[in-house]
């Protein structure tokens, strides 16, 4: 039997080694998920309530709610 020895693995150190790199992954993956969803999510849903809200009469809905019946208290 020839006697040719493995080389040992390197285990000392070896979590700390990956979590370290996974670390750094999840980091620069949760950046860039958050900034996908701030310019493709919440900055069009601020200028989309920006802009209901810049021509909303809110007394015009009123009495149009009112008309239609929907308040009790308001004839």
């Amino acid at each position: 039997m020839p006697s040719t020895a493995l080389a040992k693995p390197q285990m000392r150190g070896l979590l700390a080694r990956r979590l370290r790199m996974h670390l750094f992954g999840a980091v620069i993956l949760s950046l860039g998920v958050a900034t996908f969803y701030k310019f493709a999510v919440a900055e069009p849903r601020k200028k989309a309530y920006a802009d209901f809200y810049r021509n909303y009469d809110s007394m015009k809905d009123f009495e149009e709610m009112r008309k239609a019946g929907i308040f009790q208290s308001a004839k």
